[in-house]
């Protein structure tokens, strides 16, 4: 199940909002189609947006392509500023978009080129996942008890995933490990996705609510705890689903390690620290309704940040394609770009 393709002039997303109950696909022949599915989060996770991204480009490029090379920089360009203003804390999004346009930019042939750095971008993904789920599996033990939060798997990547292809690999590798994923209010990434996906490997899995973690890593004996990333700093300090930060503080009170699992391109050294990392706010209709029915009473006022910045100090490591990134992480970091 491939949660982006770029084909026959289509980007093919799968929507997931509609997990687990449903597995459908949206064909975007048009840029608005994509940057709502971004919106929308029929499509999400760091990786995948930047894939999404980088198709979107090769998807403007394809239909321009008879065009001068001028009128399809003008056209990839518009896409550009497009897809950018989509969702503002993922870095692999611009990422993405400022790779392509870079080598558009430098090329006689930016339709052909814009196509094949994005499939490029693609099958880059794929490896990356693979190395650093290596890497992070072992980390991993058999009769380990990890905790996640929200969803780095095969659907937020291109891949096996970031936080969860960790624990495939370690599950593939044979080492008899439990999962508790906590469900990842407002949107449930981790009941609807990630509980889906380790389901599928058949990795044992439980569902708690967020304001279960501490609870559950207390008395249920948690062993370590693993998420993904949407930015991470020069620093360190790391932006991820709200929530993210909670379970950190908590890892650190109960001497949990607390593992973030992301690839170099999810490292945005402009950013000194979390300071520089914009958080997205999102609609309070997220949370003022739960199945259609209102669970806020419209008189009460709502706060919806999607994201939370984790500090680097409550992060035990961080796991690349490069390797395992240790403290102190500005020197970590920047040798791994060496």
């Amino acid at each position: 199940m491939r949660t982006i393709e770029f084909r026959d002039n289509r980007v093919v997303i799968l929507d997931q909002t509609l997990l687990p109950e449903k597995i459908e696909y949206i064909e975007c022949r048009e840029i608005s189609c994509i940057a709502e599915a971004i919106k929308s989060l029929r499509i999400r996770g760091a990786p995948a947006l930047g894939i999404t991204a980088a198709f979107a480009l090769a998807l403007t490029a394809s239909k321009n392509s008879a065009r001068s090379r001028k009128e399809i920089i003008e056209a990839l360009d518009e896409t550009y500023k497009v897809i950018k203003a989509t969702r503002p804390t993922a870095v692999n999004l611009v990422w993405a978009l400022d790779r392509v346009m870079e080598k558009v930019r430098a090329s006689e042939d930016p339709s052909g080129t814009a196509i094949s750095e994005a499939l490029k971008i693609y099958e880059e993904d794929l490896e990356i996942n693979g190395k650093l789920s290596r890497y992070g599996a072992e980390l991993l033990e058999s009769g380990d008890i990890v905790q996640t939060h929200c969803n780095a798997g095969g659907l937020a990547t291109g891949g096996i995933g970031t936080a969860l292809g960790v624990i495939l690999e370690a599950w593939k590798q044979g080492k008899e490990i439990r999962v508790f994923a906590d469900e990842t209010r407002p949107l449930l990434q981790g009941a609807r996705l990630t509980a889906f996906e380790l389901s599928q490997a058949d990795v044992p899995v439980t569902v708690i609510t967020d304001s279960m973690a501490g609870f559950v890593m207390r008395r249920h004996n948690v062993t370590k705890a693993i998420v993904g990333a949407d930015r991470i700093a020069a620093n360190g300090d790391t932006a991820n689903k709200i929530g993210t930060y909670t379970l950190a503080v908590l890892a650190k009170e109960h001497k949990v390690p607390f593992y973030v699992a992301a690839p170099l391109s999810t490292i945005d050294l402009r950013a000194e620290s979390g300071e520089d990392i914009p958080i997205e706010y999102r609609k309070k209709e997220e949370l003022e309704f739960f199945s259609g029915k209102r669970i806020v009473p419209p008189e009460a006022d709502v706060l919806n940040p999607a994201f939370d910045v984790t500090p680097a100090e409550y992060i035990t490591a961080i796991i690349t394609e490069k390797g395992v990134l240790r403290p102190p992480f500005k020197e970590s970091i920047r040798r791994a770009f060496e």
